[in-house]
């Protein structure tokens, strides 16, 4: 029989997200109950429950960030049984016979991917629900394809964050190959760049944090990173000049970039991750005289998340969180909006 389900939702753009209650369906025979322990509060969340994208469909349940424990598995579920501590990221299906699918890349599935909340549920939801509900409830079904491991030495609270923020800065940290000898630069501190700043050094590379301020200073020293780097300090940008090979741009709010591509070295790649909703201008000369690129990356495939998630438990990574009761969500939001969260909120949804 469904399971009844408590969560918070974004009932309207204009209005403040508020409790509410629906059915998630009973695990069919290839599907996992998860317990929600935790669920990470992404920027994301944020633009769908606003309709900043415009395509949100209410009510919406927000949350990709999912963190918790099986309570039931259907009878063909291999992989899991109950007990285990396991995570759900940005993605609960896809098609699995694209190209990308079958490479592990299932985030660009070319009919596209079924995301955690906002995507046409194709397991056939309760009558209510013709959409799927993210992690911001005390319960949630996924198919065992899409359901990730959590390593024993992580935090439940502190791995929610992996699951977007983590994989999202990992998958072009790997994807350019960066190693010991690279040197990369993180432009904002946030939710993304403090994974990337921690995955990056524990890949053995030079880091460099690129901010507006050095409020930040200790806290980028402190999670791996040689250098910290003013980016209105003309002199010292300039100083900078053809340095890195890569630079990780998680700046979700639009800003000027073209000072930034000329820090890259000779066949540098600045990757962007934030979500901006309005244009960025580029400039043609500084990319063709260096052969710069500019390029964009999307989370991960489920394969890669779990390698991730194995590298962070390997070598002591994990979000830097502050855990809120989901009734702060809204503060939550307001405080995001200005840049004031060291460095990812996670709701608790004991405290629902």
């Amino acid at each position: 029989m469904p399971i009844a389900t408590r969560a918070f939702a974004a009932v309207a753009a204009d209005k403040p997200l508020e409790p509410y209650s629906f059915d998630r369906r009973d695990p069919g025979p290839d599907d996992v109950a998860i317990d929600v322990h935790f669920c990470g509060v992404c920027h994301s969340d944020l633009h769908v429950a606003t309709n900043d994208l415009g395509n949100t469909r209410y009510p919406i349940v927000p949350g990709h960030e999912v963190a918790g424990v099986v309570s039931a598995v259907g009878a063909n579920v291999t992989r899991f049984k109950v007990g285990d501590r396991v995570g759900v990221g940005c993605m609960v299906d896809s098609c699995r016979v694209c190209e990308p699918c079958k490479m592990g890349e299932e985030q660009y599935c070319v009919p596209g991917m079924t995301q955690t909340y906002g995507s046409p549920d194709p397991k056939g939801a309760p009558v209510n629900q013709t959409i799927t509900q993210g992690g911001y409830s005390d319960h949630i079904t996924v198919d065992q394809a899409y359901v990730l491991s959590i390593p024993d030495s992580i935090p439940l609270e502190a791995a929610a964050p992996l699951l977007c923020a983590g994989i999202t800065t990992y998958s072009p940290l790997k994807e350019w190959k960066i190693g010991p000898g690279s040197k990369v630069a993180v432009v904002g501190l946030g939710g993304l760049g403090h994974m990337a700043v921690k995955q990056a050094a524990a890949l053995g590379a030079e880091v460099t944090v690129l901010s507006t301020s050095d409020r930040k200073k200790a806290d980028a020293e402190r999670m791996g990173a040689k250098h910290f780097l003013i980016n209105s300090d003309k002199a010292a940008m300039q100083a900078a000049g053809e340095t890195f090979d890569l630079i990780i741009n998680t700046v979700s709010a639009t800003h000027e970039i073209a000072s930034h591509i000329q820090l890259l070295a000779r066949d540098g790649t600045m990757v962007m991750l934030g979500l901006t909703t309005e244009g960025l201008p580029v400039y043609a000369l500084p990319l063709l005289w260096r052969r710069r690129r500019i390029a964009g990356s999307l989370i991960g495939g489920i394969r890669e998340t779990q390698e991730m998630l194995d590298f962070c438990a390997e070598h002591g990574i994990a979000s830097d969180v502050e855990v809120i009761a989901p009734s702060e969500i809204n503060t939550a939001y307001e405080r995001m909006g200005r840049s004031d969260v060291r460095y990812r909120f996670v709701l608790d949804m004991a405290r629902l």
